[in-house]
Order: structure tokens, then sequence, then C-alpha cells
């Protein structure tokens, strides 16, 4: 399992490693069913504390990309519900495509971005 922090990023810690897993969940470098390493392997893998990514599991559980199980500790799946995680995606985007309007980025070029980046993500969840 590869991830990468940013120590000098002023992204919280956990943040980045609920990323980094949600990256590899969209891009099948993570598949469903598939264990991810104990709390202590990747603390100390990573050079984190154990609560650092205590938090980031707990956060990918409660958003549904993870379930853990008391033999197999945290395991990928990816149950969201996909009315919420509409709803979810629109909220975000509200604020993401207003900060674009703000910066006189068109419409046409938001469009292109999605696209670009959607194809390296698309379907593969």
């Amino acid at each position: 399992m590869i991830i990468e922090i940013d120590f000098n990023s002023d992204e919280a810690l956990y943040l980045q490693l609920r990323n980094q897993i949600i990256l590899g969940i969209a891009t099948s470098r993570f598949r469903e069913g598939e264990q991810l390493p104990s709390v202590r392997q990747l603390a100390e893998t990573i050079g984190i504390n154990m609560h650092t990514v205590n938090k980031a599991y707990t956060v990918l559980k409660q958003e549904g990309y993870v379930k853990v199980d008391r033999r197999r500790g945290a395991v990928i799946a990816v149950d969201i519900d996909r009315v919420e995680a509409v709803r979810q995606l629109r909220r975000e985007l509200q604020v993401i495509l207003a900060k674009s309007s703000c910066k006189n980025i068109s419409k046409d070029e938001v469009h292109a971005l999605i696209d670009e980046i959607y194809e390296n993500y698309g379907g593969h969840c």
C-alpha cells in the first residue's frame, strides 16, 4: 500500500490519509473486500500517530468506504447510499463551482476538467 502524506501541508494528516485511500479505491489500487493494514502497522509505516490513522479509518467507515470487522480489521466496502452520495456531491460542487465562477472559470473549462478527471476514476468503485 503506497500512501503519500505531506507533513508540510495545511491539510490535517487524517484527511490526507482518508483522501489517499479514497483515491486508491477510485483508481482500483484498493478493491472491494481488500483488508487495509492495521492501525498500528499503517501508523508505523507512514510515521504518524496511531490515533491519526484510527481517525481516518473512522471517517472512512462513517462515509461508507470501509467496514470494520473484528477479525479482519478495516476492509474496503464501498456501500454508500447513492442518493445520499449525490446529495453530498451537490453540496460540495456548489462551493467549488461558486469559487470557479468568482475566478471567471467558464462552464466549458469546468466541464473539460470534470471529463479529464473523471476519466481516471469513472466506474472503478
